[in-house]
């Protein structure tokens, strides 16, 4: 068989951060290996390089953030979506992974064949509408969670009343100039958190509409471990520090904040009052009706949120919308919030799996009817697996050992001569949500997504220190698992 005719090692879909740490780990434990990564877009870097709004920077350290191999080599801690995606391109062509980017390439369906153990994979090049046709031995979707395409978006009563201008973050217009401009930032998560500072120091004045608040936490923006250890130490030794330090703190506080969640609420709010001035009402505007971590904890860094409120710069209203006006927006109490431009930080639209369509042997797969082994493969579903981050913490750290785990699998198969693996469900595991999360996102998601199951290793644990182990040192012949070769001829 000739080098063309022969199937993909490796493929990935997506070139987003997960898609480029999974294609660096898989070339530097198998070089040599043919691998190939298909990205829709027209440049990689995922979410860095989709979302443009202002302000725009991720609420996970750096250190974690980054890859474990390919250390993040700044002091700043909590960094802005620029500096993110500098980080990923140069991550990307220091491990050669850029040469194996098909840019425009949207993977759409995946057929596998017991027969021959492998993929043929549906591609359609978004530039021209063509179709073609790859072949793989092991697939891993590397496509996020969200749909690029469209946002949760709801629409609210007189909406074409108002006379300013209305826009999502996920599609911010490049010629929006929101100078002196009054604006109403809709929602009270991550996006509205770091719109809202970044905005109010051009705009008139900012307001933070929420119907329910988040639990904010101020973080500061350079490590200060990191600052006094590169003073007389390499960055090859600071990196590993600083990552153990932060993977450590926060594993730390997340144990805290589920065994003692009322301490935990009370010690965040008296942090937040400190920052805010006397007769601002924390409770109010920062105390969820949720507990902490049923949420994603909203980092500020600096905490810039609550300087641009102490200096009247943005304020927070918690209540519901009851229509839009030609002026602004009238709220169920009553009073109208007046508004040149609207800001619908509403949220995100989950996409599970990029919506490619996969069949095994002709048998359509529905995701919702699977159940996700070690967090990474699919119940019934041969040579494939999903990278799908922490919860509680960077996702990177649990994209690193899902990485490290199919590198581990394809070692073992490599080695006995195995070319299929599929993890078999047990019927006595029983069913829990692929999530334990009650984002508004998640929730609408749910009926869409896998199960998770109710014991090891069909449960998904948000414990990065658990999953380092079992990824390093666990079995992996496991009777979950079952390993099959290609039909002679085939």
């Amino acid at each position: 068989m000739s080098q063309a005719d022969r199937p993909l090692d490796m493929l990935i879909v997506g070139a987003g951060l997960s898609g480029i740490g999974a294609a660096a780990t898989f070339r530097r434990r198998f070089p040599g290996s043919s691998i190939a990564i298909l990205e829709s877009r027209e440049r990689l870097g995922g979410t860095w390089d989709l979302f443009r709004y202002p302000g725009i920077r991720s609420d996970s350290d750096m250190f974690t953030l980054g890859f474990k191999a390919m250390p993040w080599r700044r002091p700043i801690s909590i960094a802005d979506g620029p500096s993110i995606l500098d980080y990923l391109q140069r991550v990307a062509r220091d491990t050669g992974v850029d040469a194996l980017i098909r840019y425009r390439k949207r993977v759409v369906d995946m057929q596998w064949s017991s027969a021959r153990c492998q993929w043929q994979v549906t591609v359609i090049d978004s530039s021209d509408g063509s179709e073609e046709v790859l072949r793989a031995k092991f697939v891993h979707l590397c496509t996020g969670y969200y749909d690029y395409r469209q946002a949760h978006r709801p629409t609210f009563e007189g909406e074409h009343d108002f006379r300013g201008r209305i826009v999502h973050p996920q599609f911010w217009p490049t010629d929006l100039d929101y100078r002196g401009m009054r604006i109403v930032i809709v929602g009270s998560g991550a996006t509205a958190v770091t719109l809202g500072p970044a905005m109010s120091g051009t705009a008139a004045h900012v307001t933070m509409l929420q119907r329910s608040p988040s639990f904010v936490a101020n973080q500061p923006s350079i490590d200060s471990w990191a600052r006094a250890l590169e003073r007389f130490l390499p960055a090859a030794i600071v990196y590993p520090l600083v990552r153990w330090k932060r993977i450590l703190t926060s594993a730390f506080f997340y144990k805290i904040a589920r065994r003692r969640p009322r301490v935990f609420r009370r010690r965040l709010l008296e942090l937040a009052a400190q920052e805010l001035p006397p007769d601002f009402d924390v409770h109010k505007h920062f105390s969820p009706t949720y507990e902490p971590w049923d949420q994603r904890l909203c980092a500020v860094p600096d905490g810039d949120l609550f300087k641009e409120i102490s200096v009247g710069r943005m304020s927070v209203v918690t209540d519901q919308i009851e229509r839009f006006t030609s002026e602004g927006i009238r709220l169920r109490s009553g009073e109208t919030l007046p508004a040149d431009l609207i800001v619908l930080a509403t949220g995100l639209k989950v996409q599970p799996f990029g919506a490619v369509k996969i069949s095994v042997d002709g048998r359509s797969i529905d995701y919702a009817e699977t159940m996700v082994y070690r967090g990474a493969m699919l119940s019934g579903v041969p040579n494939m697996v999903h990278t799908f981050g922490y919860t509680n913490s960077s996702w990177t750290l649990r994209a690193d050992l899902i990485a490290a785990y199919i590198g581990r699998i394809v070692a073992y198969m490599r080695r006995h001569g195995f070319d299929s693996v599929t993890a078999v469900r047990d019927p006595a595991v029983g069913e829990m949500p692929f999530i334990d999360f009650n984002s508004g996102y998640v929730l609408r998601a749910l009926p869409l997504l896998p199960k998770q199951g109710d014991r090891f290793p069909w449960r998904i644990h948000q414990n990065y220190l658990r999953d380092l182990f079992i990824t390093l040192f666990s079995k992996l012949r496991d009777p979950a698992l079952r390993f099959g070769r290609r039909e002679a001829g085939t």
